[in-house]
């Protein structure tokens, strides 16, 4: 048995698990993953050693621009390394 994956960011940079994007339209039609748009808010789900650096922590739900960062597969599920100062806001719902 495969043991999990565990990523640690190094200096100022963060991880990210991107939210899961409606796969329906208001009217209903279901899209097809190619015709979906890239999540821009996510989870911090790390942060890197530089942590004075960074103004994120784990668990909070953050918006960064949708081209940016590393995307790496852990688990099987889709995640995001990217630098702390590309991100763009703290989300609060």
């Amino acid at each position: 048995m495969a043991d999990k994956l565990k990523v640690q960011p190094l200096g100022s940079r963060v991880l990210i698990r991107p939210e899961e994007e409606e796969a329906r339209t208001s009217s209903g039609i279901l899209l097809p993953e190619t015709a979906k748009e890239k999540p821009q808010i996510g989870e911090v789900i790390a942060i890197g050693d530089e942590e004075e650096e960074i103004p994120v922590k784990v668990g909070q739900k953050v918006l960064y621009p949708k081209y940016t960062g590393t995307e790496i597969k852990i688990d099987g599920v889709e995640h995001l390394i990217m630098d702390a100062g590309d991100l763009l806001a703290i989300v609060e719902k």
